[in-house]
Parts: C-alpha cells; structure tokens; sequence
C-alpha cells in the first residue's frame, strides 16, 4: 500500500550498524502521523543498508522509495565500511535493486516539490546531507525542520572517545551542515539519548508486533557484541511528533575538523538567539510510551 498522508519525513539513515536506526525506521513506518516521502542511505555498503530498509517497508506493507547514497565520507577515511546485520537478508524478503537517480538530486527534487513542509530526519553520518546543502544551497531553507542524531553538547564524555559516532565518522560533512543556516535545526546529542536504553532480555520481550520481528532478528547480531539497545535514533524521530517529550536549548555548533584525538567534537555555546537547538533534557518514560503504542 501506499504511504499514508501525515507530517512528510525524509529518512537518512545508517541503518546496518548500530541496531537503533532499524528500531527507528519500524516505528516511523508503524506511526499513523508518518508519511515518509523517502530513505537514503549513507556510510559503507550504502547498497546493503538499502536492502536493510526495504526488509522494514515490505513487513509494513508500504512503499517508499528507497535509494543508495554516499558511501565514503567527505575527507577522512571510511571508518564503518561494513553493515553487520546483512546476515539478516538471508532471511526476509527484500529489493535487490532501487532507483537509478542519484540519492542526492533525489532529496533536492522530493523537497523542492514540498516546500516548506518535510523534516529531514538524520541519523548517521551527514554525508549525504552535507552534499545536498552544498550542491543544493535552497534546499535548506525549502525545509520545514532539520533534525538530528548527533554530536555530544555537555562537558561529560560519553563513551570511548571524545566525538560522537556519527559525527566523528564524516567531521567535515557534520561541520558544514551545523553551519549552515535552515528554517529550523535540532540536534538529539548522547547526552539526552544515552538516557533511553532496553536491556536485551526486555527488549526481546516486548519487541512481539510483526513489523518489529524482523528488527528484533537484526539485533540479534547487536546482542552479540553488546546486551542492549540505546535508543538514540528513536529519539530524535519521537520528537518530531511529540514537542513534550524533550527540552530544547538554542545556541550555536561547531565542529572541530583537524585531525587528532578530538576530530569530530562539537563545541556548543549556549544563546537564546542561536540558529540552532540541542536536547537538554528528556522523559525516558514517556518516549517508551510514544515508542510502543503505535504498534
């Protein structure tokens, strides 16, 4: 069946790695509200990643254009070349192939037709997204909101190294994009999506919807390197339907580029009139209320 109308949604996604972007795109896929007018791909295997995608979109019954995007970052070497839950295509239907139109005059096109009126949710590296700023310098500023999960806005460090994932896998294309000027921008940073986790156990026992079996088969392999999921990309896609769920504060970003132990950190200075607005706080009970009810 066709996509149902609601708030337009463009979805560019890393989905292979971590299992999070799967568990995001089956519930903007399962939300009555969603009209995802497409998904582009980005990071290494962006073909695999595809196919990943398409798996969701056939469970759900719907039909999304899907279409393969950067493979490579702007400048640094690829640092996550492999999606690990390709296993998983063995055993569910998907596309072997998708449309031959570049995935970046794909994104131009689809929001040049909907002025003012799409979200562009994105949830891995921002190559694909930095490509079509640059190559495109209207679209920003055609969108109704950018949103983010990305960057680490407090002074705690998160995780094994300074940088957030997704930034420190394309530094210069997160840079361009926090610099550039949109109608509105909002980042889900680890310091409020670090406070959303499942353990596996529960995530195996509530993960019981159909359209989520598939997902819960991809986190399998995730399970195996790590005993839960962090729902970082869910987040950021809740948001967009629930202006209550987190507090926001303006300010401005930046990106540190040069290469060393802190390439890819972001540096954010709070000011009420900045262009741009980070997650200060969140309610983990209400976003897994959000979360499971559209299923």
């Amino acid at each position: 069946m066709s996509q149902r109308n609601g708030e337009k949604v463009l979805f560019d996604t890393d989905i292979g790695s971590d299992i999070d972007d799967a568990v995001a795109l089956a519930w903007l896929l399962a939300n009555p509200r969603c009209e995802l007018v497409g998904i582009t791909t980005v990071s290494g295997q962006p073909l695999e990643r595809a196919k990943l995608a398409s798996v969701l979109c056939k469970i759900a019954g719907v039909d999304v254009p899907i279409l393969p995007g950067a493979a490579n970052p702007l400048r640094v070497e690829a640092r996550q070349p492999v999606a690990q839950q390709t296993p998983s295509l063995d055993r569910w239907p998907h596309d072997e192939t998708f449309m031959q139109e570049d995935a970046i005059d794909f994104m131009a096109d689809t929001i040049a037709r909907n002025p003012g009126e799409i979200t562009l949710l994105a949830v891995g590296p921002l190559t694909n997204v930095a490509r079509l700023f640059e190559h495109n310098p209207e679209a920003p500023m055609q969108l109704k909101q950018v949103v983010l999960m990305c960057g680490r806005f407090g002074t705690e460090q998160i995780g094994p190294r300074p940088a957030e994932w997704n930034v420190f896998c394309d530094p210069h294309a997160a840079g361009l994009v926090l610099r550039t000027r949109t109608t509105r921008m909002r980042a889900l940073g680890l310091d409020v999506t670090t406070q959303v986790r499942m353990d596996a156990d529960e995530v195996r026992s509530r993960f019981d919807a159909p359209l989520l079996q598939p997902v819960l088969d991809m986190a399998e392999e995730w399970f195996s390197r790590r005993p839960l999921i962090t729902f970082h990309d869910p987040l950021a896609a809740v948001t967009i339907f629930d202006d209550m769920l987190c507090q926001f504060e303006r300010g401005t970003a930046s990106v540190l580029t040069d290469a060393g132990a802190e390439q890819g950190t972001t540096d954010w200075e709070p000011a009420d009139d900045g262009p741009f607005e980070v997650g200060v706080a969140v309610d983990p009970d209400r976003f897994f209320r959000r979360y499971f009810e559209v299923f």
